[in-house]
């Protein structure tokens, strides 16, 4: 494994930690903390796709004409602006998430989804 491959396999590392924790825990905060670490595995793997050993910045200087010179050196910033857009949904997505936690457990006492289940009423 060269070392060019390496945060991508480690992106990959923490995606399945994720999934691990969304699908075996049965505790509601440890879901949400495995929800957490999902959103940033995926935003670590756009934030290599967007990486450019030895680019600059995005931005064109007022004198610069030569544009293939340009968009061969730096960095694409798409991945950027979709990190950005995804850190706000999941504050959003976050604070839905605990709000749900809470009001769970005011009215079950527990965050245990077993026992959640077993209180129907």
């Amino acid at each position: 494994m060269t070392f060019g491959t390496l945060p991508y396999v480690l992106a990959l590392v923490l995606m399945l930690i994720g999934l691990y924790v969304i699908v075996a825990k049965k505790n509601i905060i440890k879901i949400i903390l495995g929800v957490l670490i999902l959103e940033h595995s995926i935003n670590l793997f756009l934030l290599l796709q967007g990486y450019r050993h030895g680019g600059t910045a995005p931005i064109r200087a007022p004198g610069q004409l030569d544009t293939e010179a340009f968009a061969a050196t730096s960095v694409d910033p798409l991945p950027q602006a979709l990190i950005l857009t995804s850190i706000v949904i999941g504050l959003g997505c976050l604070a839905l998430m605990v709000c749900l936690a809470v009001r769970l457990y005011e009215r079950f006492g527990t965050f245990d989804i077993t026992r959640i289940r077993e209180l129907r009423g």
